[in-house]
């Protein structure tokens, strides 16, 4: 009974990680015959799985989901991965579900995968930007996600959209609203602890993408579609280059007095720092305006000489002039101060 017991779990493991499973093959990797397999399939459909047996030249079986949740089953590995997903998930709308999760899975565990998750101490902590953010609803995000995956057309009102306001004749200045928006959802992501939605707008006929939070999606299922190519090989790439932020117009380089180790510790990922000898280092850098860096290449407390280009020498050599008179001692009888006049 014992041994019977385990080949079960070994067959429900291996039907659950593979869609489809020749019948010789699972026969094979479970050393019985074809026959036990059947016999076994026939076990695990008493137990509530739903195990379809799939035609061909060798015939096999699949796992389909059923009408009820039957027992999961996780080896070693997943359970554990499971856990430190659950226990790691930040993305508002997700962390109570996420604990809830948690703690279930993890009355069922057993008493060495239960020791293992206890002994590995994970806090996710938000930042302050990640604690500001809006709360997704749940049934919300559903929603969405099921349009995508469906390739429904999604009807939504959208906060802070800028589309037309719509007013009857006769009403109020602040009276009014706007047509709910039209797309055919291509996919939901997430960026910066926000959740997207990424859509061919048909009103627009353009790509956009949208806040889930601000969303609303009206009742009842649209018409279904074929999905559009997006412009770029992949859906990473394409937020990607949506949410990039702009190149800065002004970038310029320095020869600082300082060794290149101790200012890449500093520079930040957009500079490229070159030792250039003994306690001497080329720091190249950009900002929003030359004036704002000259005063960023200034924050390193070290003799520098700009190497490029002339905005930069300029910026500096002003910096230069307003630094001095703001440190002049206080003019007396209202006399501006050297270099203010």
């Amino acid at each position: 009974m014992l041994e019977t017991s385990g080949r079960l779990l070994r067959l429900l493991s291996l039907l659950q990680a593979r869609r489809d499973w020749p019948g010789a093959a699972l026969a094979e990797r479970l050393d019985v015959s074809p026959r036990t397999v059947r016999r076994d399939v026939d076990r695990l459909r008493e137990l509530g799985y739903p195990v379809r047996a799939t035609k061909g030249p060798d015939g096999g079986y699949r796992l389909d989901a059923g009408a009820d949740v039957p027992p999961l089953l996780f080896d070693d590995e997943q359970a554990v991965a499971v856990a430190i997903a659950l226990r790691t998930a930040t993305l508002p709308g997700v962390e109570d579900a996420a604990a809830r999760a948690l703690a279930t899975i993890r009355q069922v565990m057993p008493a060495r995968l239960r020791t293992r998750i206890d002994a590995l101490e994970v806090t996710a902590v938000p930042g302050r930007r990640e604690q500001s953010l809006p709360v997704v609803r749940a049934d919300v995000l559903v929603a969405v996600g099921t349009a995508t995956s469906d390739r429904r057309v999604l009807r939504f009102d959208y906060d802070g959209g800028t589309g037309e306001v719509l007013r009857a004749a006769g009403s109020e200045a602040g009276e009014g609203f706007r047509a709910p928006r039209r797309v055919e959802p291509h996919h939901v992501v997430t960026w910066g602890g926000r959740w997207y939605l990424v859509a061919w707008d048909l009103d627009r006929d353009d790509w956009r993408t949208f806040r889930v939070d601000r969303m609303t999606p009206r009742d009842g299922a649209g018409a279904r579609f074929e999905r559009r190519a997006l412009p770029v090989r992949d859906v990473a790439t394409f937020v990607a280059e949506r949410f990039a932020r702009p190149e800065m117009p002004a970038r310029g380089t320095v020869e600082l007095d300082l060794d290149a180790a101790d200012v890449a510790a500093w520079a930040g990922s957009g500079a490229l720092v070159e030792a250039v000898g003994e306690g001497r280092c080329r720091l190249t850098a950009a900002s929003w305006s030359w004036g704002g860096l000259a005063a960023w290449f200034g924050i390193f407390d070290a003799p520098f000489t700009v190497v490029g280009p002339e905005e930069l020498r300029t910026a500096v050599a002003r910096l230069a002039v307003r630094a001095a008179a703001s440190a002049a001692p206080a003019a007396a009888d209202g006399e501006a101060p050297s270099g203010q006049r």
